[in-house]
């Protein structure tokens, strides 16, 4: 059964207000509502949607840690699967650290949190923190979307994201699954990533660009002369003209509005506007906005 719909558009403070603590044996810290819990009982969620760490940053906090303590709690649910036991919401990076600092136990808020929060909750806290990557981050938004039956729209306000950041984040997951590795690991950012979504051949354009070290405007031209592949230049085919500044103004204007990639083909007068879309409801929200009074 889908969870209902509640605490979005007013970021993570309030999805953390209308929650119930849940009750847990232990120790009370002087802070209201505070717990301190064995760090053994505490686990990470397998599903939340950061899977990159910097060990650079876990040694740094780690740091931290041994000399001033943790200054600010996980916040955990009582753990769906193990009686007793813990599963962290937000906080992993501080549980990560503190494991190596030596720490045996942590300060830790515990909030009564069903699936779609618990997603919705690291969403916020991470994408706040410019935390997740661009495959991580256009990933939760569409485990919240598919999964938990929130709208763009509804994912775009629990973030405080425009509805068009989200659904061209989104996009980035029709790329290959190589690509999608380098942008992963830092070698192609998301510009690149939303050009190369243009591209007859991703894989072979990304392997271009970071063979030449070519910029995203630099990108961006390489796919509008349909990607120079050799494929395109054996078969004789010459390359599309360039699009007026007009014309290009005028799909980034759609794009924009539309929240989807929009391509203009004028061939003197007569033409084709060409809207592309990932799912059934991005299909349904553009054919909401077109017939709209």
């Amino acid at each position: 059964m889908m969870a209902e719909k509640r605490g979005l558009g007013r970021g993570l403070s309030a999805l953390l207000g209308e929650v119930e603590e849940t009750p847990v044996a232990g120790p009370v810290s002087s802070a209201a509502g505070l717990r301190t819990i064995p760090i053994e009982l505490i686990h990470r969620n397998e599903k939340q949607p950061r899977w990159v760490f910097s060990e650079a940053e876990i040694e740094e906090l780690s740091a931290s840690i041994r000399e001033k303590g943790v200054l600010q709690p996980i916040l955990l649910r009582a753990h769906p699967d193990m009686d007793g036991h813990y599963e962290i919401v937000a906080g992993e990076r501080r549980w990560r650290a503190s494991q190596k600092a030596g720490l045996h136990e942590l300060p830790a808020l515990i909030r009564e949190l069903d699936d779609a929060q618990v997603l919705e909750i690291a969403v916020i806290e991470n994408v706040q923190r410019a935390a997740l990557n661009p495959i991580e981050e256009a990933t939760a938004y569409q485990q919240l979307v598919e999964i938990h039956g929130r709208t763009q729209a509804e994912v775009a306000d629990a973030v405080g994201k425009s509805r068009a950041h989200v659904a061209n984040a989104v996009r980035l997951l029709n790329l290959p699954e190589s690509v999608r590795s380098y942008v992963i690991d830092g070698k192609l950012s998301a510009g690149h990533a939303r050009a190369l979504l243009g591209a007859d051949s991703p894989a072979a354009l990304a392997e271009q660009v970071m063979a030449r070290g070519l910029s995203v405007r630099d990108t961006e031209a390489l796919v509008r002369k349909g990607d120079a592949t050799p494929s395109a230049r054996s078969s004789g085919k010459a390359a599309p003209a360039p699009k007026d500044t007009d014309t290009q103004a005028l799909e980034a204007d759609l794009s924009e509005v539309l929240g989807l990639k929009v391509e203009v083909l004028d061939r003197g007068g007569l033409g084709e506007v060409r809207i592309s879309y990932a799912s059934l409801e991005q299909l349904d929200e553009v054919c909401r906005r077109l017939t709209k009074a």
